[in-house]
């Protein structure tokens, strides 16, 4: 029997507010292999979850997330390209699984964020950060490239402002994240992420789960895409099954009424 505490741990309340711990922190919840698997299984167990409404990613101790593990990252220079890849493939599965999920997905930032773990932060809807919090995207320091982050803190912060930070690996702080997009909220302390995370778990619980999943494809499906024809059609054919659906009937008959919608009695 392995004395080692469980790298991840999900906790789900009755009203559906899950929170994951990233739970090694003699490690500075660092990634390694048995943190990445414990996180995708967790991740795909929470997209079935219908009773889910948000999630909640957090770091236990003073860290949220080092990055890689060193040592790790010292078993990878000793293994094949091949499996080096298999591994990083590994990583880039568990960030999808995050970014795909249809429930909304918040990321609390206390100490640091470095590297793999600001691409945790950035596959995530919203993000906290606590305003000293550091963040660096470090990997040109050590030869490597923020390769698997990569598609999730370009959409955060957009091509050139990634270009500097992945190219300099300058470090900054929770202010100068918010500043740039790649948390929403700076907050002053701890007392400032529980205030926050009371503040989101209302709006998830006051919002349609559906509507909600849908909402997220339906920015995946327009970034990118020109403003044509086709688009105009698209988008007026998803927002005519909304309101069509159970929910859109539910949503509007609230309204009128006066009243909280089902998902939020």
């Amino acid at each position: 029997m392995s004395l080692e505490p469980e790298p991840i741990l999900l906790d789900v309340s009755a009203e559906g507010i899950a929170v994951v711990t990233l739970n090694r922190p003699a490690k500075r919840n660092a990634f390694d292999e048995l943190m990445i698997a414990a996180l995708s299984e967790h991740f795909e167990t929470l997209k079935g979850a219908d009773h889910v409404r948000a999630i909640f990613i957090r770091g236990a101790g003073e860290t949220f997330c080092a990055g890689a593990d060193v040592d790790w990252m010292k078993r990878g220079g000793e293994r094949t390209e091949e499996d080096n890849q298999a591994d990083a493939l590994s990583l880039a599965r568990m960030l999808k699984h995050l970014h795909d999920l249809p429930q909304l997905t918040v990321a609390f930032v206390q100490g640091a964020a470095m590297g793999g773990g600001g691409g945790l932060v950035a596959a995530c809807d919203v993000a906290v950060a606590v305003k000293t919090a550091k963040f660096r995207f470090s990997e040109v320091r050590l030869g490597l490239t923020p390769a698997t982050i990569s598609p999730y803190v370009v959409e955060a912060i957009g091509p050139r402002m990634a270009r500097a930070l992945f190219a300099s690996a300058e470090g900054f702080d929770g202010a100068y994240a918010e500043k740039i997009g790649l948390v929403q909220y700076a907050v002053e302390n701890e007392a400032g992420l529980t205030a926050m995370m009371e503040h989101l778990s209302d709006l998830a619980l006051a919002a349609a789960p559906g509507a909600v999943a849908d909402s997220k494809a339906l920015v995946r499906h327009v970034a990118g895409h020109a403003i044509d024809d086709h688009l105009l059609k698209e988008t007026a054919r998803r927002i005519a099954k909304r309101r069509a659906s159970s929910e859109g009937r539910e949503g509007l008959a609230a309204f009128l009424e006066k009243r909280k919608p089902e998902w939020n009695s």
